[in-house]
């Protein structure tokens, strides 16, 4: 390996946090067996049936995983994805201990509203259970905490998954920024949105609780200002704003009569100024992030390409990132390595450490809204 080639492989591994080599070809002697719990969230149709959000493919069809049981109450919502995706009756379950008992998952899988996440966790980490679950991992910070010690107590493994831990363009960008390509950051805008859960068809049950403030917060600020959060969490090595300044409008009051769907955050940090834009109202969907440093930028146009110009360059250039290599490629293979200390989970995305971070922002950004004022950090515990 040549020395440079040493040098960008340390880089990755500071951005990501792990602590030892992992490669593709590596996996545990056994699938990891994994159950659901809740089929009420729309992305457990990615991970049944393979897609954007679960890049190495559906849980029914690998070799690494096997689904072992499901969790939902409503049997009607149970049957309709059972027919869908031909799933055997003998899967579901009625309670998380029901689950347990009889089949033995290592992991749980959350598909549930956010509001159910801290009694989601106190009962896997009182049965010895790790938990990924579709983001954010919390409403409010005093949640958030309660699920860090539920998780120390029962010696789990908590993990978050966005979409948007999976993209290389997303990796690239970071890689350049810690290889010092970019300079020092100064400033970053992340966007992320599409024009509302309702145009684009999302199933009436996820619609149901996403626009209900009591399960899901307030609307596009949960649902789509915690990726910004999440992404500067990892970028700043964990390091969290100094204030949270939040606007929020509802701008189509006649279709979102609870939550708003429209929000502005900054982030102000010691040395970094941070836009978070999340909408239900853009033309099209997008999830991207501009970063700054002080001798270049680099600008992620999608999942895998971006614009990058340093300031000694007449123009930018399009580049592509690199194929991520596992477990960093997918949100199933990085569970099963952290499960198994193959990796640690550092300040990565995923990982409960910084999420607790990504709650407080999420936090301080709903009072600041709802005070019309800056929020100043820490809050209070």
């Amino acid at each position: 390996m040549s020395e440079m080639k040493r040098i960008l492989a340390f880089f990755f591994c500071l951005i990501i946090g792990c602590t030892s080599s992992y490669s593709a070809t590596t996996s545990p002697a056994a699938p990891l067996r994994v159950g659901i719990i809740g089929l009420s969230h729309d992305h457990i149709g990615s991970f049944l049936s393979g897609g954007v959000l679960v890049p190495a493919g559906s849980i029914l069809n690998r070799a690494d995983v096997q689904l072992v049981g499901i969790v939902e109450p409503d049997e009607k919502l149970f049957n309709l994805y059972a027919q869908r995706f031909h799933i055997l009756p003998s899967l579901h379950y009625l309670t998380i201990q029901e689950m347990v008992s009889h089949a033995h998952p290592q992991a749980a899988l959350v598909f549930t509203p956010p509001s159910e996440h801290r009694r989601v966790v106190e009962t896997c980490a009182a049965l010895g259970v790790h938990v990924l679950m579709e983001k954010p991992l919390a409403l409010t910070y005093a949640d958030a905490l309660a699920i860090q010690r539920a998780a120390f107590k029962g010696h789990i493994h908590v993990l978050v998954d966005y979409e948007t831990s999976w993209y290389p363009s997303n990796t690239e960008a970071i890689s350049l920024l810690k290889q010092g390509e970019l300079g020092d950051i100064v400033k970053a805008v992340v966007r992320d949105g599409h024009s509302g859960p309702k145009a684009i068809g999302v199933s009436p049950t996820f619609l149901s609780w996403l626009t209900d403030p009591k399960q899901d917060g307030d609307g596009a600020l949960t649902d789509f200002g915690c990726y910004g959060p999440d992404l500067m969490t990892w970028i700043m090595n964990g390091e969290a704003p100094q204030s949270v300044t939040a606007v929020t409008k509802r701008m189509q009051p006649e279709v979102y009569s609870n939550v708003d769907d429209e929000a502005e955050i900054i982030l102000n940090y010691r040395n970094a100024v941070v836009i978070v834009q999340a909408s239900w109202n853009w033309p099209v969907s997008m999830k991207q992030m501009d970063m700054y440093g002080r001798t270049g930028y680099a600008k992620t146009i999608d999942s895998s390409r971006l614009e990058v110009r340093r300031a000694n360059e007449p123009d930018a250039k399009i580049t592509v990132g690199q194929p991520l290599e596992a477990p960093y490629d997918d949100p199933l293979h990085y569970l099963s390595a952290v499960i198994n200390g193959e990796i640690q989970e550092g300040n990565s995305m995923s990982s409960l450490k910084t999420n607790i971070t990504v709650t407080e922002i999420l936090d301080a950004a709903w009072q600041s809204a709802q005070k019309e004022k800056t929020i100043d950090f820490p809050l209070a515990r």
